[in-house]
Protein backbone atom coordinates (compact mmCIF):
# COMPACT_ATOMS: atom_id res chain seq x y z
CA UNK A 1 0.00 0.00 0.00
CA UNK A 2 1.47 3.35 -1.06
CA UNK A 3 -0.14 6.43 0.49
CA UNK A 4 2.29 8.86 -1.15
CA UNK A 5 0.26 11.81 -2.41
CA UNK A 6 0.45 12.74 -6.08
CA UNK A 7 1.73 16.13 -7.21
CA UNK A 8 -1.82 17.21 -7.98
CA UNK A 9 -3.06 16.19 -4.53
CA UNK A 10 -0.18 18.00 -2.85
CA UNK A 11 -0.85 21.09 -4.97
CA UNK A 12 -4.50 21.09 -3.83
CA UNK A 13 -3.41 20.92 -0.18
CA UNK A 14 -0.89 23.73 -0.71
CA UNK A 15 -3.52 25.90 -2.38
CA UNK A 16 -5.87 25.24 0.54
CA UNK A 17 -3.22 26.27 3.06
CA UNK A 18 -2.81 29.53 1.17
CA UNK A 19 -6.54 30.26 1.11
CA UNK A 20 -7.06 29.36 4.77
CA UNK A 21 -3.94 31.15 6.02
CA UNK A 22 -5.80 34.34 6.94
CA UNK A 23 -8.94 32.71 8.36
CA UNK A 24 -9.53 33.58 12.02
CA UNK A 25 -11.62 31.11 14.08
CA UNK A 26 -12.80 34.02 16.25
CA UNK A 27 -14.37 35.91 13.33
CA UNK A 28 -17.90 35.24 14.66
CA UNK A 29 -19.32 35.40 18.21
CA UNK A 30 -18.58 32.51 20.54
CA UNK A 31 -21.27 29.78 20.62
CA UNK A 32 -20.90 29.89 24.42
CA UNK A 33 -22.20 33.47 24.41
CA UNK A 34 -24.84 33.15 21.69
CA UNK A 35 -28.35 31.79 22.17
CA UNK A 36 -28.98 31.44 18.44
CA UNK A 37 -26.70 31.10 15.45
CA UNK A 38 -23.24 32.66 15.55
CA UNK A 39 -23.88 34.17 12.10
CA UNK A 40 -26.70 34.53 9.59
CA UNK A 41 -24.85 32.66 6.85
CA UNK A 42 -21.57 30.98 6.06
CA UNK A 43 -18.38 32.84 5.19
CA UNK A 44 -19.21 34.09 1.69
CA UNK A 45 -15.90 35.93 1.27
CA UNK A 46 -13.98 32.72 1.98
CA UNK A 47 -16.30 30.85 -0.36
CA UNK A 48 -15.38 33.26 -3.15
CA UNK A 49 -11.67 32.78 -2.48
CA UNK A 50 -12.09 29.00 -2.60
CA UNK A 51 -13.85 29.35 -5.96
CA UNK A 52 -11.07 31.59 -7.30
CA UNK A 53 -8.51 28.98 -6.23
CA UNK A 54 -10.52 26.24 -8.04
CA UNK A 55 -11.00 24.38 -4.76
CA UNK A 56 -14.76 24.11 -5.13
CA UNK A 57 -14.40 22.11 -8.33
CA UNK A 58 -11.72 19.66 -7.22
CA UNK A 59 -13.75 16.56 -8.03
CA UNK A 60 -15.42 17.89 -11.18
CA UNK A 61 -14.14 16.66 -14.52
CA UNK A 62 -12.25 19.04 -16.80
CA UNK A 63 -15.24 19.28 -19.13
CA UNK A 64 -17.13 20.93 -16.27
CA UNK A 65 -14.30 23.29 -15.40
CA UNK A 66 -12.88 21.10 -12.64
CA UNK A 67 -9.54 19.57 -11.73
CA UNK A 68 -10.71 15.97 -12.04
CA UNK A 69 -9.16 14.98 -8.71
CA UNK A 70 -10.34 12.45 -6.17
CA UNK A 71 -11.57 11.92 -2.62
CA UNK A 72 -8.02 11.92 -1.26
CA UNK A 73 -7.46 15.44 -2.62
CA UNK A 74 -10.77 16.58 -1.17
CA UNK A 75 -9.86 15.13 2.25
CA UNK A 76 -6.50 16.93 2.15
CA UNK A 77 -8.31 20.23 1.59
CA UNK A 78 -10.94 19.48 4.24
CA UNK A 79 -8.18 18.66 6.70
CA UNK A 80 -6.75 22.16 6.20
CA UNK A 81 -10.17 23.79 6.48
CA UNK A 82 -10.82 22.20 9.87
CA UNK A 83 -7.60 23.58 11.31
CA UNK A 84 -9.09 27.08 11.09
CA UNK A 85 -12.76 26.08 11.62
CA UNK A 86 -13.66 27.32 8.14
CA UNK A 87 -17.37 28.14 8.05
CA UNK A 88 -18.14 26.94 4.52
CA UNK A 89 -20.15 24.01 3.09
CA UNK A 90 -17.09 22.64 1.31
CA UNK A 91 -17.71 18.99 2.18
CA UNK A 92 -21.41 18.96 1.37
CA UNK A 93 -21.08 20.95 -1.85
CA UNK A 94 -18.16 18.86 -3.12
CA UNK A 95 -19.78 15.52 -2.25
CA UNK A 96 -23.10 16.51 -3.85
CA UNK A 97 -21.29 17.63 -7.01
CA UNK A 98 -19.42 14.32 -7.13
CA UNK A 99 -22.67 12.36 -6.82
CA UNK A 100 -24.31 14.40 -9.59
CA UNK A 101 -21.29 13.83 -11.81
CA UNK A 102 -21.12 10.10 -11.13
CA UNK A 103 -24.81 9.28 -11.20
CA UNK A 104 -26.80 12.24 -12.52
CA UNK A 105 -28.24 12.71 -15.99
CA UNK A 106 -26.24 14.64 -18.63
CA UNK A 107 -28.79 17.47 -18.36
CA UNK A 108 -28.37 17.71 -14.60
CA UNK A 109 -24.60 17.64 -14.84
CA UNK A 110 -24.58 20.37 -17.47
CA UNK A 111 -26.92 22.56 -15.44
CA UNK A 112 -25.25 22.31 -12.04
CA UNK A 113 -21.60 21.30 -12.07
CA UNK A 114 -19.92 24.32 -13.62
CA UNK A 115 -22.04 26.77 -11.64
CA UNK A 116 -21.40 24.92 -8.38
CA UNK A 117 -17.68 24.79 -9.13
CA UNK A 118 -17.67 28.56 -9.55
CA UNK A 119 -19.49 29.03 -6.26
CA UNK A 120 -22.61 30.44 -7.93
CA UNK A 121 -24.79 27.55 -6.76
CA UNK A 122 -24.44 25.97 -3.31
CA UNK A 123 -25.40 22.35 -2.67
CA UNK A 124 -25.86 20.55 0.62
CA UNK A 125 -26.98 17.08 1.68
CA UNK A 126 -29.60 15.87 4.16
CA UNK A 127 -27.82 12.91 5.73
CA UNK A 128 -28.99 12.79 9.35
CA UNK A 129 -32.43 11.22 9.00
CA UNK A 130 -35.38 12.23 11.15
CA UNK A 131 -33.74 11.76 14.54
CA UNK A 132 -30.03 11.67 13.77
CA UNK A 133 -29.90 7.96 14.64
CA UNK A 134 -32.08 6.26 12.03
CA UNK A 135 -30.92 5.80 8.41
CA UNK A 136 -31.35 9.04 6.45
CA UNK A 137 -32.88 7.27 3.46
CA UNK A 138 -35.84 6.08 5.58
CA UNK A 139 -36.85 9.56 6.76
CA UNK A 140 -38.44 10.61 3.45
CA UNK A 141 -40.67 8.65 1.08
CA UNK A 142 -40.63 9.08 -2.69
CA UNK A 143 -43.32 7.99 -5.11
CA UNK A 144 -43.43 8.58 -8.81
CA UNK A 145 -46.60 9.40 -10.65
CA UNK A 146 -47.79 7.05 -13.35
CA UNK A 147 -45.87 7.20 -16.60
CA UNK A 148 -42.21 7.32 -17.55
CA UNK A 149 -40.38 10.55 -16.83
CA UNK A 150 -43.09 11.92 -14.56
CA UNK A 151 -42.59 13.89 -11.36
CA UNK A 152 -41.67 12.44 -7.98
CA UNK A 153 -43.60 13.28 -4.81
CA UNK A 154 -41.63 13.54 -1.54
CA UNK A 155 -42.96 13.39 2.02
CA UNK A 156 -41.06 13.28 5.30
CA UNK A 157 -38.65 15.08 7.60
CA UNK A 158 -34.86 15.37 7.59
CA UNK A 159 -33.21 16.88 10.65
CA UNK A 160 -29.92 18.76 11.22
CA UNK A 161 -29.35 19.61 7.55
CA UNK A 162 -26.11 21.65 7.40
CA UNK A 163 -26.22 25.03 5.67
CA UNK A 164 -29.88 24.41 4.77
CA UNK A 165 -30.75 28.12 4.93
CA UNK A 166 -27.85 29.07 2.63
CA UNK A 167 -27.85 26.31 0.01
CA UNK A 168 -29.68 26.60 -3.30
CA UNK A 169 -30.37 22.85 -3.46
CA UNK A 170 -30.58 20.11 -0.84
CA UNK A 171 -29.78 16.56 -1.93
CA UNK A 172 -32.39 14.45 -0.13
CA UNK A 173 -32.20 10.65 0.02
CA UNK A 174 -35.64 9.04 -0.04
CA UNK A 175 -36.94 5.48 -0.17
CA UNK A 176 -39.50 4.12 -2.58
CA UNK A 177 -42.19 1.48 -2.26
CA UNK A 178 -39.84 -0.86 -4.14
CA UNK A 179 -37.32 -0.49 -1.29
CA UNK A 180 -34.87 1.53 -3.39
CA UNK A 181 -33.21 4.82 -2.48
CA UNK A 182 -33.29 7.81 -4.79
CA UNK A 183 -31.57 11.19 -4.46
CA UNK A 184 -33.74 14.24 -5.07
CA UNK A 185 -32.27 17.70 -5.63
CA UNK A 186 -34.77 19.89 -3.84
CA UNK A 187 -34.60 23.70 -4.25
CA UNK A 188 -34.45 25.52 -0.93
CA UNK A 189 -37.45 27.63 -1.92
CA UNK A 190 -40.03 25.19 -3.20
CA UNK A 191 -43.71 24.36 -2.82
CA UNK A 192 -44.20 21.72 -0.15
CA UNK A 193 -40.90 22.49 1.60
CA UNK A 194 -40.52 24.17 4.99
CA UNK A 195 -37.41 24.80 7.07
CA UNK A 196 -37.23 24.99 10.84
CA UNK A 197 -34.23 26.40 12.69
CA UNK A 198 -31.88 24.15 14.61
CA UNK A 199 -28.43 24.89 16.01
CA UNK A 200 -25.30 22.78 16.25
CA UNK A 201 -22.95 22.68 19.22
CA UNK A 202 -20.60 24.85 17.15
CA UNK A 203 -23.27 27.54 16.96
CA UNK A 204 -23.97 27.10 13.26
CA UNK A 205 -27.53 27.16 12.01
CA UNK A 206 -28.92 23.83 10.83
CA UNK A 207 -32.27 23.14 9.26
CA UNK A 208 -35.11 20.74 9.92
CA UNK A 209 -36.37 20.09 6.43
CA UNK A 210 -40.05 19.18 6.19
CA UNK A 211 -41.46 17.90 2.91
CA UNK A 212 -45.19 17.60 2.31
CA UNK A 213 -46.20 16.44 -1.17
CA UNK A 214 -43.20 18.25 -2.62
CA UNK A 215 -43.16 17.72 -6.37
CA UNK A 216 -39.72 17.20 -7.93
CA UNK A 217 -39.16 16.86 -11.68
CA UNK A 218 -37.82 13.50 -12.82
CA UNK A 219 -34.70 15.15 -14.27
CA UNK A 220 -33.78 16.35 -10.76
CA UNK A 221 -33.99 12.88 -9.21
CA UNK A 222 -31.09 10.42 -9.31
CA UNK A 223 -32.37 6.86 -9.17
CA UNK A 224 -29.17 5.01 -10.07
CA UNK A 225 -28.35 1.95 -8.00
CA UNK A 226 -25.78 2.62 -5.28
CA UNK A 227 -25.77 6.42 -5.63
CA UNK A 228 -26.80 7.12 -2.04
CA UNK A 229 -24.44 4.55 -0.53
CA UNK A 230 -21.52 6.07 -2.46
CA UNK A 231 -22.46 9.63 -1.47
CA UNK A 232 -22.91 8.65 2.18
CA UNK A 233 -19.48 7.01 2.32
CA UNK A 234 -17.86 10.08 0.75
CA UNK A 235 -19.59 12.38 3.26
CA UNK A 236 -18.52 10.25 6.20
CA UNK A 237 -14.92 10.01 4.98
CA UNK A 238 -14.86 13.78 4.51
CA UNK A 239 -16.14 14.22 8.06
CA UNK A 240 -13.28 12.02 9.28
CA UNK A 241 -10.89 14.35 7.44
CA UNK A 242 -12.40 17.33 9.27
CA UNK A 243 -11.95 15.52 12.59
CA UNK A 244 -8.32 14.80 11.75
CA UNK A 245 -7.51 18.39 10.81
CA UNK A 246 -9.21 19.75 13.91
CA UNK A 247 -7.43 17.25 16.14
CA UNK A 248 -4.04 18.08 14.65
CA UNK A 249 -4.55 21.80 15.27
CA UNK A 250 -5.70 21.19 18.86
CA UNK A 251 -2.69 19.00 19.64
CA UNK A 252 -0.41 21.72 18.27
CA UNK A 253 -2.18 24.28 20.47
CA UNK A 254 -1.59 22.02 23.47
CA UNK A 255 2.09 21.63 22.56
CA UNK A 256 2.57 25.38 22.22
CA UNK A 257 0.79 26.12 25.49
CA UNK A 258 2.51 23.47 27.62
CA UNK A 259 5.87 24.46 26.14
CA UNK A 260 5.44 27.99 27.51
CA UNK A 261 3.49 27.36 30.72
CA UNK A 262 5.85 26.87 33.65
CA UNK A 263 5.44 25.17 37.01
CA UNK A 264 8.22 24.83 39.59
CA UNK A 265 10.51 26.63 37.18
CA UNK A 266 10.07 24.20 34.28
CA UNK A 267 7.75 24.08 31.24
CA UNK A 268 4.91 21.68 32.02
CA UNK A 269 5.61 19.96 28.69
CA UNK A 270 8.70 18.45 30.33
CA UNK A 271 6.61 16.67 32.97
CA UNK A 272 6.19 12.97 32.30
CA UNK A 273 2.43 12.93 32.91
CA UNK A 274 1.92 15.71 30.36
CA UNK A 275 4.21 14.09 27.78
CA UNK A 276 2.47 10.72 28.10
CA UNK A 277 -0.97 12.25 27.55
CA UNK A 278 0.25 14.18 24.52
CA UNK A 279 1.89 11.04 23.12
CA UNK A 280 -1.35 9.06 23.48
CA UNK A 281 -3.20 11.75 21.54
CA UNK A 282 -0.53 11.73 18.84
CA UNK A 283 -1.11 8.00 18.43
CA UNK A 284 -4.85 8.67 18.11
CA UNK A 285 -4.21 11.16 15.32
CA UNK A 286 -1.92 8.85 13.40
CA UNK A 287 -4.52 6.06 13.61
CA UNK A 288 -7.20 8.51 12.46
CA UNK A 289 -4.99 9.49 9.55
CA UNK A 290 -4.10 6.03 8.24
CA UNK A 291 -7.69 4.77 8.46
CA UNK A 292 -8.89 7.94 6.70
CA UNK A 293 -6.55 7.45 3.74
CA UNK A 294 -7.47 3.77 3.54
CA UNK A 295 -11.18 4.65 3.29
CA UNK A 296 -10.61 7.48 0.81
CA UNK A 297 -8.40 5.28 -1.34
CA UNK A 298 -11.03 2.52 -1.44
CA UNK A 299 -13.71 5.00 -2.47
CA UNK A 300 -11.51 6.37 -5.27
CA UNK A 301 -10.00 3.20 -6.60
CA UNK A 302 -12.95 0.84 -6.33
CA UNK A 303 -10.35 -1.78 -5.44
CA UNK A 304 -11.74 -5.06 -4.20
CA UNK A 305 -10.93 -6.17 -0.70
CA UNK A 306 -11.87 -8.85 1.78
CA UNK A 307 -14.49 -6.44 3.10
CA UNK A 308 -16.55 -3.98 1.07
CA UNK A 309 -15.71 -0.27 1.21
CA UNK A 310 -18.18 0.13 4.08
CA UNK A 311 -15.77 -1.83 6.28
CA UNK A 312 -12.93 0.64 5.76
CA UNK A 313 -15.30 3.56 6.27
CA UNK A 314 -16.53 2.01 9.53
CA UNK A 315 -12.96 1.67 10.83
CA UNK A 316 -12.25 5.31 9.94
CA UNK A 317 -15.42 6.38 11.76
CA UNK A 318 -14.50 4.41 14.87
CA UNK A 319 -11.13 6.12 15.15
CA UNK A 320 -12.38 9.58 14.17
CA UNK A 321 -15.36 9.75 16.51
CA UNK A 322 -13.41 8.46 19.50
CA UNK A 323 -10.11 10.10 18.62
CA UNK A 324 -11.34 13.66 18.15
CA UNK A 325 -13.13 13.49 21.49
CA UNK A 326 -10.04 12.25 23.32
CA UNK A 327 -7.84 14.89 21.70
CA UNK A 328 -9.99 17.85 22.74
CA UNK A 329 -10.61 16.44 26.22
CA UNK A 330 -6.88 16.07 26.82
CA UNK A 331 -6.31 19.57 25.45
CA UNK A 332 -8.86 20.98 27.88
CA UNK A 333 -7.14 19.21 30.74
CA UNK A 334 -3.65 20.38 29.76
CA UNK A 335 -4.82 23.97 29.25
CA UNK A 336 -6.54 24.17 32.62
CA UNK A 337 -8.73 27.27 32.92
CA UNK A 338 -7.61 28.58 29.54
CA UNK A 339 -9.52 25.74 27.88
CA UNK A 340 -12.83 27.22 29.00
CA UNK A 341 -11.87 30.88 28.46
CA UNK A 342 -14.12 32.32 25.73
CA UNK A 343 -11.32 34.73 24.80
CA UNK A 344 -9.12 31.76 23.91
CA UNK A 345 -10.04 29.71 20.81
CA UNK A 346 -9.76 26.21 22.30
CA UNK A 347 -13.39 26.20 23.47
CA UNK A 348 -14.48 26.73 19.85
CA UNK A 349 -12.50 23.70 18.72
CA UNK A 350 -14.11 21.67 21.50
CA UNK A 351 -17.58 22.72 20.33
CA UNK A 352 -16.78 21.83 16.71
CA UNK A 353 -15.27 18.52 17.79
CA UNK A 354 -18.45 17.64 19.65
CA UNK A 355 -20.48 18.42 16.54
CA UNK A 356 -18.25 16.19 14.42
CA UNK A 357 -18.42 13.41 17.00
CA UNK A 358 -22.22 13.58 17.00
CA UNK A 359 -22.29 13.66 13.20
CA UNK A 360 -20.15 10.53 12.98
CA UNK A 361 -22.15 8.69 15.63
CA UNK A 362 -20.98 6.45 18.47
CA UNK A 363 -18.03 4.16 17.88
CA UNK A 364 -19.97 1.23 19.37
CA UNK A 365 -22.52 1.41 16.55
CA UNK A 366 -19.75 1.33 13.93
CA UNK A 367 -18.07 -1.56 15.70
CA UNK A 368 -21.35 -3.47 15.55
CA UNK A 369 -21.68 -2.71 11.83
CA UNK A 370 -18.10 -3.81 11.29
CA UNK A 371 -18.81 -7.04 13.16
CA UNK A 372 -21.76 -7.75 10.89
CA UNK A 373 -19.56 -7.19 7.83
CA UNK A 374 -16.92 -9.53 9.21
CA UNK A 375 -19.56 -12.17 9.84
CA UNK A 376 -20.85 -11.82 6.28
CA UNK A 377 -17.34 -11.77 4.74
CA UNK A 378 -15.10 -14.18 6.71
CA UNK A 379 -11.44 -13.18 6.51
CA UNK A 380 -10.33 -16.78 6.26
Amino acid sequence: MDFTFSEEQQAAAEAARGVFADVVPDSVPSPALTTGAVADEFDRALWARLADADLLSLLAAEEYGGAGLDAVALCLVLRESAKVLARVPLLENSAAMAAVQAYGSPELRAELLERAGRGEVVLTVAASGRTGHDPAELAVTARQEEGEGTDWILDGVQTAVPWAFDADFVVVPAHTAADRTVLALVPRIHDGLALGEQFSTSGERLGELRLESARIAARDVIDAEGAWEWLRELLVTGTCALALGLGERVLRMSSEYTGKREQFGFPVATFQAVAVQAADRYIDLRAMEVTLWQAAWRIDSGARGTLPVAGDVAVAKIWASEGVRRVVQTAQHLHGGFGADVDYPLHRYHAWAKHLELSLGPAAAHEEALGELLAAHPLG
